[in-house]
């Protein structure tokens, strides 16, 4: 079953020259489908159009329960709330001690600010937060890209942990990391 179904999906932001003509795109649950291109290409103009802050000019899209993990952990906190208020406000904790476990990560760490935290301890704060919200899909926009090469390989492998109960489609710049971890690659 398809957790993501784009069928001919056309987008301009100027409606002159489009950004997306009669594209389509499947995932389902258990896939990773990365899209790698440079910038400026529609990466996240397809995300925005998928949590539907966009509107495409034709097309459909339609998917289920979606959860986002930005590019830069710092930005996707707010630095004067601790962690766990943060994700309490947007999701139940239920069972929490376990996925903190599951993602090497200090149950004690959410009572921090985020500023308090390493980047890659706020990108696994960023993936619990998805994954409380028991989506469907995840769109992942450069999850590893702000963090050094070692943590890079813990976060994705973290990431990947859970695909047995969601999809992701990932952004990325690195071809490399597209093919380790993509089922499909889509370049732009």
């Amino acid at each position: 079953m398809n957790i993501l179904n784009i069928r001919n999906l056309t987008f301009s932001y100027d409606g002159v020259k489009n950004i997306y003509e009669d594209f389509s795109l499947e995932i389902k649950r258990g896939e990773i489908v990365c899209i790698v291109g440079p910038s400026g290409s529609g990466k996240s103009t397809l995300f925005e159009l998928i949590t539907k802050n966009l509107r495409p000019k034709s097309g459909t899209i339609d998917t289920g329960r979606v959860s986002q993990i930005f590019q830069d952990p710092y930005n996707s906190f707010h630095p004067t709330f601790s962690i766990i208020d943060q994700i309490k406000d947007i999701t139940p904790l239920e069972n929490i001690d376990n996925l903190c476990r599951e993602l090497n990560l200090d149950i004690k760490l959410l009572k921090k600010k985020p500023h308090l935290l390493s980047g890659g301890q706020l990108q696994r704060c960023s993936i619990l937060r998805a994954i409380l919200m028991k989506p469907d899909l995840i769109l992942a926009d450069e999850p590893t890209s702000a963090l050094d090469n070692i943590t890079q390989l813990e976060v994705m492998k973290l990431l990947l942990k859970f695909l047995d109960k969601t999809g992701i489609l990932l952004i990325t710049h690195d071809e490399s990391l597209a093919k380790w971890c993509g089922d499909k690659t889509i370049s732009l």
